[in-house]
């Protein structure tokens, strides 16, 4: 880790050349003899992923790692998150990267062990948290070393394994990931009573119930409705798997119910009524789409549409609730804006759009789809 980072000169530098083409800048001459210009553009970089992801990094004396270590750390909002769903006395992060899940969650311990190999981010997390007040044990150690080597215990231990492989290409099943948690997990819950893994979006919670064993929890963390992550809970004495579906930075209510009641939840169908609903993506990732209709009395367009209708409005739904009316496509003028939405429909909205030369845009939403019935098209508005 390189201070000299951190003098005056260079951060002014760094603030004037905040809005400059980084590529343009990497070509340039460093003007200070113990920073190099590489070392600048990283601290740019960083300070502009800060701005999007972590605000309270946003000041001068902080230090910003290279740039997969800021892709692969979690945002303000996911890390917040996080620490509203444990506590205790000991907490060891044994992945710790970047540090932004750790300094959340080390608010609700009084002794916080981080772990991480790359002896460079780890004096970068150190130089950090010291400016943010934050104290911790910095172990720089390979992780397999340290669970072999450990006789302490924890109330929780967090573990984030990089999803990259030695090609750098992303990879989202647990037997690809580093470490691979189906290896240690034993080992892991002898040295922790509980266990978070933050995991892919991508991968299937059905997959994780029958891979990984002693699952309490499984929570999808989504961001404005883009899910961002799945966190896995693993406890030693487990009845029922718990889900919960999390649209973050949005009014909609948090989601809870247990795995086994997907499969033993029953759907209504019908075709479109005076209300349609459009659940969240964090919902969604769940699979639980007969749950949807039977918790909220709504009633599905199709099978494979994971649509819901109702002539009456319900209230606190957990996404989009629009109003509905069936329509001919071919009343659709040439050249008008629309939004076009494509649900278990042929045509994607390109497609849709070409075919009937449609502009995208304004205010009204035109959905594309299928009942029971057949194919249908939906001229929407928000409520």
């Amino acid at each position: 880790m390189n201070k000299n980072i951190l003098n005056s000169e260079v951060q002014e530098f760094i603030q004037q050349n905040y809005g400059v083409d980084l590529h343009q800048l990497l070509l340039r001459k460093s003007p200070f003899p113990n920073v190099s210009m590489l070392e600048i553009v990283q601290q740019v970089h960083g300070k502009k992923v800060a701005e999007k992801k972590f605000q309270f990094l946003l000041c001068d004396t902080i230090i910003f790692p290279p740039n997969l270590n800021l892709e692969q750390a979690s945002s303000e909002s996911t890390g917040k998150y996080k620490a509203s769903q444990i506590k205790g006395k000991s907490f060891v992060d044994i992945t710790c990267g970047f540090g932004i899940d750790a300094y959340w969650i080390s608010k609700n311990f009084s002794n916080i062990f981080l772990v991480e190999k790359n002896t460079e981010l780890l004096e970068i997390v150190q130089h950090n948290w010291s400016v943010l007040g934050r104290d911790a044990h910095f172990i720089n150690k390979d992780l397999h070393l340290f669970i072999n080597e450990n006789n302490n215990k924890y109330d929780v231990l967090y573990l984030d394994p990089a999803r990259r492989n030695e090609h750098q290409k992303k990879v989202f099943l647990l037997e690809d990931l580093s470490p691979n948690l189906i290896e240690i997990q034993g080992k892991l819950l002898k040295i922790a009573d509980r266990i978070l893994v933050k995991l892919s979006p991508l991968i299937d919670i059905h997959y994780l119930a029958q891979t990984i064993e002693n699952i309490s929890e499984i929570h999808i963390v989504a961001v404005k409705n883009e899910v961002k992550e799945l966190l896995v809970f693993i406890s030693k004495s487990v009845e029922r798997i718990q889900i919960k579906a999390i649209n973050l930075e949005s009014s909609e209510p948090e989601i809870s119910f247990f795995l086994d009641e997907i499969s033993l939840a029953k759907a209504q169908f019908s075709e479109p009524q005076k209300y349609l609903y459009l659940p969240n993506n964090a919902l969604l990732k769940t699979g639980a789409f007969n749950w949807i209709s039977q918790k909220y009395s709504l009633e599905k367009l199709h099978p494979n549409t994971h649509l819901y209708t109702s002539n009456e409005k319900i209230e606190n739904f957990p996404g989009r609730v629009l109003t509905a009316k069936i329509i001919n496509p071919k009343s659709l003028k040439k050249g008008e804006q629309y939004n076009i939405i494509s649900k278990n429909y042929p045509l994607k909205p390109e497609e849709i759009k070409k075919k009937y030369q449609l502009k995208d845009g304004g205010e009204e939403y035109i959905i594309f789809t299928q009942s029971q019935k057949g194919k249908v098209v939906l001229s929407t508005k928000n409520l």
